[in-house]
């Protein structure tokens, strides 16, 4: 159970260990920098985040309010 506790650690503070998830973490950042970087501030005034462009990651379920406002 120490060993466990330990790895839960490790995982918050460093993120998985799936290759995967990390290539794709690395990727949705470089994304974003160049997505920001032609981004017209009229049209998006909120720059993108990484988690834009990581459809794979976990993230906290969405109401129904957030989502008429934020997709609207």
């Amino acid at each position: 159970m120490r060993e466990f506790h330990s790895w839960v650690k490790y995982r918050n503070r460093r993120g998985s260990l799936h290759i995967g998830m990390r290539v794709e973490r690395a990727a949705a950042l470089l994304a974003s920098i160049l997505a920001n970087q032609a981004r017209d501030p009229q049209r998006r005034p909120q720059p993108f985040t990484p988690d834009d462009f990581t459809p794979h990651a976990d993230r906290d379920p969405v109401n129904l309010e957030q989502a008429i406002e934020d997709w609207s």
